[in-house]
Order: C-alpha cells, then structure tokens, then sequence
C-alpha cells in the first residue's frame, strides 16, 4: 500500500461526482424512506441502466445524445407508470416496484446475452466507474442538478407526486452512469437511515456528512488497496452510517433523560 497511489487528478473529479450525487440523492432518499417506497431507486436506476444497454444493442453506444434519451425515456416510462399505479394500487406498490427492478435487471441479461463483453459492462452498470468520471463530464450533470434542486426547494409543495416522480427519474439517470446502480441506492437510502431520528436542516446536514465523508473514505481506501471504487464506497457508506445512526441514537436517548 503506496501514498502515491492517491492521483487527486483521478480522485479529484470522483469525489466531486459523488458529492453531485448526493446533492439530489440526500433529500430524495429522506422521502424515499418516509414514503416506504425503499426499493424505487434500484427499480428506476435498474431501468435507466436497461436503456442505456438498450441503446447500446442498437448500435448506438457512441451516440451520446442517443444513450441519454434511451436512458431519460425509460426512466420517465418507469416513473410514470409507477406515479399511476400508486394512484390505483397503492396497497401493492413497493411489490410492483421489486416487480420493475426484475424485469428491468433480466431485460438487461436478455440484451447483453450475445455481446462477447457483456458481463463486463453489466458490472459496470451495477457497480460504476466512478474513477473514470472528467471534470468535463460533470459539467452537464452539474448544471441537470441545480435545476432539479431549484425545483425540488422552490417548487416541491407544487409539483405533486408525479413531479417527484419525474425529479427522481433524472435524478437517477444521471447518477446511474457514473456511479452505478448500487452506489444510487446506498446514497439515496444509507444516509436517510443514519439520520432517521433527527428532522429538518439538521437532518439534511447530517446526511450530507455521513455521505461525503464515505465517498472520501471510500475512493482512498479502494485507490490504496486496488479494489473496486464504487463497490467500496457502498461498504465505506453503511459503516459510516451505522457510526451515525449510533451517535444519533445516543443523542436521542440522552435528550429523554434530560
């Protein structure tokens, strides 16, 4: 294990990625949770990613305009039918959310099935190549994050549950294809869980740390040590948020007793 294996020039735009990330994912995921709906994330990131090999078997991989309407379509598709089945079947959704993420994960099986390379990019799309990310490719996903965080503070009494629906939708397409999809998941829900029991910007703050600070941890531990980034971010991510949930939990009780 070398110091000089820390490259700021990679990590730099990787850790900036995950703090992008975790700017919509930190608020969306507290709704998430509140919601019950924990799984939407892994289902609408799934089908994002199931565009983006779809667009991938029709040739299209170095169309770039191409892959993200793939991708935004299919997300939109998978939010609006989930927005209209919460509306007439709200007793089964989170059965029909896991529903979405298995056929959206075995439609992406069927489409790789004869690409030579085809597990290789399925891991991709599952675990990210977070350390490949430029500062030029984050550009966009910056200036999609201000506009969906200005709707999502300014307009969030107004936009309804298909408003939340569709932030979510670009929220995780744009994730999804730096990060992967297990990483989308372990931001939106890990840092929720840690600060289930605080409210308001206290919350927010705290989700913000616990999920810089596992990205930070993360990408250094895994550039030291050679291993998969966003697979160790996960594992950086649920320690740091048991050590908060924990610390939380004790603030908590110590405030009862007083």
């Amino acid at each position: 294990m070398s110091w000089d294996l820390l490259d700021w020039t990679i990590i730099g735009p990787a850790l900036v990625a995950g703090l992008l990330v975790l700017s919509t994912h930190v608020p969306l995921g507290q709704v998430v949770l509140r919601r019950g709906i924990i799984f939407i994330d892994l289902a609408v990131a799934q089908v994002a990613a199931l565009g983006v090999i779809a667009a991938g078997s029709m040739g299209l991989e170095d169309n770039m305009y191409a892959v993200q309407v793939s991708a935004v379509g299919a997300a939109l598709l998978a939010a609006a039918g989930l927005n209209w089945t919460e509306k007439y079947w709200p007793d089964i959704q989170e059965a029909l959310i896991g529903t979405l993420f298995v056929l959206a994960a075995t439609g992406s099986i069927i489409l790789l099935a004869e690409n030579p390379h085809g597990g290789e990019y399925l891991k991709d799309i599952l675990v990210g190549q977070i350390l490949w990310t430029t500062w030029h490719m984050l550009i966009p996903i910056a200036a999609l994050y201000v506009l969906l965080l200005a709707v999502w503070y300014i307009g969030r009494a107004r936009i309804g549950p298909a408003g939340f629906y569709v932030t979510f939708a670009f929220a995780i397409t744009a994730a999804v294809q730096i990060v992967g999809v297990y990483l989308v998941f372990a931001s939106l829900i890990l840092p929720a869980l840690a600060t289930r029991r605080m409210q308001g910007a206290a919350r927010l703050t705290a989700g913000y740390v616990v999920g810089g600070l596992s990205y930070l941890a993360g990408i250094t531990v895994s550039a030291l040590l050679d291993l998969p980034t966003g697979a160790v971010i996960v594992w950086t991510m649920a320690v740091f948020s048991v050590i908060a949930g924990y610390l939380v939990s004790g603030r908590a009780a110590d405030l009862r007793r007083s």
